[in-house]
């Protein structure tokens, strides 16, 4: 069965977003373009589409022109395991004109949607005593960046069980 890939449509900027993305992400690359013959959709020689890895994940993305953006109805979810990796990837991804918004969303300079979330904010918000579930979830919507230490701690009560560790 062949794997799905993600096929991300922008105006002019698929080789840059290509190439900005891979220099975010680990195991990541651009492995082939596509130029155009001179079909009439640009410049002969103009890429029309570019075919990336990030992190071990294909994806495609074509310069198709300004009839369709981006919308927060679709979104990338990077899972990460610490407080460091979210902070890396909020901080490369809203670089540049990024927008933040709310619960670990942000928007990229090329408006696509993504969602930052530390692993352990699934177990806190899943959590079996709904009364520290509900206090996870009510810091966690106070939030831009998710802060998982704070997340954690207004679970607990007000104190970070792993503080000092």
């Amino acid at each position: 069965m062949p794997g799905i890939v993600t096929s991300l449509w922008f105006d002019s900027q698929a080789v840059e977003a290509a190439r900005y993305y891979c220099s975010i992400f680990p195991n990541s690359t651009i492995t082939s373009d596509l130029a155009d013959p001179g079909s009439g959709h640009g410049s002969a020689g103009d890429v029309v589409t570019v075919d990336f890895v990030l992190d071990g994940r294909a994806f495609n993305a074509i310069n198709g022109g300004p009839m369709f953006t981006f919308t927060e109805a679709v979104s990338l979810l990077v899972p990460c395991g610490d407080q460091q990796e979210v902070d890396h990837y909020w901080s490369a991804l809203t670089a540049d004109g990024g927008e933040e918004s709310q619960c670990g969303w942000l928007k990229d300079k090329y408006g696509l949607s993504w969602q930052i979330v530390p692993t352990e904010l699934s177990d806190l918000l899943g959590d079996p005593d709904r009364a520290r579930a509900d206090r996870a979830m009510r810091a966690m919507l106070e939030m831009r960046k998710i802060d998982i230490a704070t997340v954690r701690a207004a679970a607990h009560g007000g104190e970070d069980p792993r503080a000092g560790t």
